[in-house]
């Protein structure tokens, strides 16, 4: 098992997960949440992701090529263009997120936090074709190490985003974010697309 790889994998993962996005909504919560809302709330959706992420390492390969016939590139393809779609939106609106969800009580912990903004298609995708790569274990590993920085971030999401308010960098950094986000979308389609030329060759 390589360190260095699990490291490279994680940070992979993360940056697909996007922690950003997730201080943006609930720092923006009104009314906002009480600390016992916002850690119940980060336990349950990160919890919730991760057992989604490690459901889909563990037999997506399976549901995608006996179940659904369908090639992991074609899923990379797929994924990097919705992926792509989040990303643009952030750069173009300064936001990830449907405008009024943070203006709404209701429990987000499930809908739409642990699914789609944590376990979301990019993310999905990338552990379906690293757990075909590189393995299972390495796959786990890599995610719940995301996972678990993402769930310290979100914890801490009240005081991020009251100190990027103040020095008004909020709009700056969600489109510098979802630009990111929309070069590994760009990266995870050419990948989709090369392996595809490459069974046709």
């Amino acid at each position: 098992m390589e360190p260095k790889l699990i490291i490279e994998s994680s940070l992979y993962f993360l940056a697909l997960i996007n922690p950003t996005s997730k201080v943006f909504l609930l720092s923006s919560m009104d009314p906002p949440y009480s600390w016992r809302e916002l850690r119940a709330v980060t336990v349950k959706s990160n919890i919730a992701a991760l057992l989604i992420l490690w459901a889909l390492t563990g037999i997506g390969s399976f549901l995608l090529k006996v179940v659904f016939h369908v090639d992991i590139y074609s899923l990379k393809v797929a994924g990097g263009i919705v992926l792509f779609i989040i990303g643009l939106t952030a750069v173009r609106q300064g936001r990830f997120f449907e405008k009024g969800l943070q203006d709404n009580h209701t429990d987000i912990s499930i809908v739409p936090l642990a699914a789609p903004l944590i376990a979301g298609p990019g993310t999905i995708t990338a552990a379906i074709a690293y757990a075909s790569n590189y393995g299972e274990t390495i796959t786990m590993l890599s995610l719940t190490l995301a996972v678990f920085v993402n769930f310290l971030v979100m914890l801490g999401s009240r005081g991020i985003g009251r100190v990027l308010e103040r020095l008004s960098a909020t709009g700056p950094l969600i489109r510098i974010t979802g630009l990111v986000v929309a070069a590994v979308a760009v990266q995870m389609v050419l990948g989709g697309l090369g392996e595809w030329l490459g069974t046709v060759k």
